[in-house]
């Protein structure tokens, strides 16, 4: 068994490859996967999150994965708590919590001590925001945000109206900004520091290739039937989970209000601006080592990883 002890991440843009990457260094490791994946918590939602195969599931231990309906509700506080006994329940079986994942407050809850803002849901506030947005529009919301948090703005997608209301909750509950907590709790870090890792693509042309693949793979693996699964099952396309990148444009095709070729180019478009916002927060992490992933396989990949995990933290252990 190995004897390191410590927290790993992996983590990098959506398509980049982490779950295979991570399945061989789960086996490489004797270690467990904690998906750190905002919409992979989502039962019934596979084919469009990417979800790891059942295949891929019998290859290593897998977590956080398929714990709540697309109708409840998931907070940050749900996932560190959930991941929190992982990771917990993993060093107690003596094996390696490895952290796998593009979502960054979640990587980020497990290899810091996170303190989640003490400002719980207020749905009065948050209606008022959403009456705000219908009738001013999400750019308008945005600009909001920006006055008090323009850090914070910046990250988010116009679009993405949960998170916005969300930071102007924080603020009014707390008077502070997000970006202010995310500094205080990066700077919080434990004494026991994780090692992170982040596949690094130098020509991005080969990261959205590989996104505009990926979205025809989903296409072809029946990403639209699951989307008309899921509203047979009586969940409604306003739905948070719903309006989820791929799930947005395909509900949008069904409800008649776009082209199919519309919502394709759409959703290859949004995911590569995803991409780059996912690449802007990790990039902000200094604690993330950057392999080069371009042309090279996961096996490569995985055992350049594993050696660096060897010295790093043979090093760390020379250098508390």
């Amino acid at each position: 068994m190995s004897e390191i002890e410590k927290r790993i991440a992996l983590v990098g843009p959506t398509a980049s490859g982490k779950t295979a990457v991570g399945i061989l260094l789960a086996q490489r490791l004797n270690a467990e996967i904690v998906s750190a994946d905002s919409m992979q918590v989502y039962r019934q939602m596979d084919i469009g999150t990417a979800k790891p195969t059942p295949d891929e599931q019998r290859q290593a231990v897998f977590h956080a994965l398929d714990v709540a309906n697309p109708d409840q509700e998931w907070t940050l506080a749900d996932f560190q708590r959930l991941g929190e006994a992982a990771c917990e329940r993993i060093a107690e079986r003596r094996h390696i919590p490895l952290i796998v994942g593009g979502t960054g407050l979640y990587v980020r809850a497990l290899t810091t001590r996170l303190d989640i803002p003490a400002a719980p849901p207020d749905e009065d506030f948050r209606a008022r925001w959403r009456g705000f947005a219908q009738e001013h529009g999400n750019e308008a919301l945005q600009a909001e945000v920006a006055r008090i948090d323009p850090a914070t703005a910046a990250r988010l997608h116009v679009n993405d109206i949960g998170r916005q209301i969300r930071a102007l909750e924080v603020f009014a509950a707390t008077g502070r900004t997000l970006t202010d907590l995310h500094a205080e709790n990066q700077a919080n870090q434990s004494t026991d520091q994780p090692l992170l890792y982040g596949l690094h693509f130098a020509d991005r042309e080969k990261l959205y290739e590989r996104i505009d693949s990926r979205v025809d793979a989903m296409i072809a693996a029946g990403f639209l039937s699951e989307v008309r699964h899921l509203r047979e099952c009586g969940y409604s396309a306003a739905l948070k989970p719903m309006q989820a990148l791929g799930y947005k444009q395909l509900n949008t095709f069904l409800a008649g209000d776009m082209s199919w070729d519309a919502a394709v180019a759409e959703m290859k478009q949004e995911t590569r601006r995803f991409s780059k916002r996912q690449l802007i927060w990790f990039r902000g992490d200094k604690r993330v080592r950057w392999i080069d992933a371009d042309d090279r396989t996961p096996e490569e990949l995985a055992d350049e990883i594993s050696r660096k995990i060897t010295s790093d933290h043979e090093e760390d252990n020379e250098n508390p």
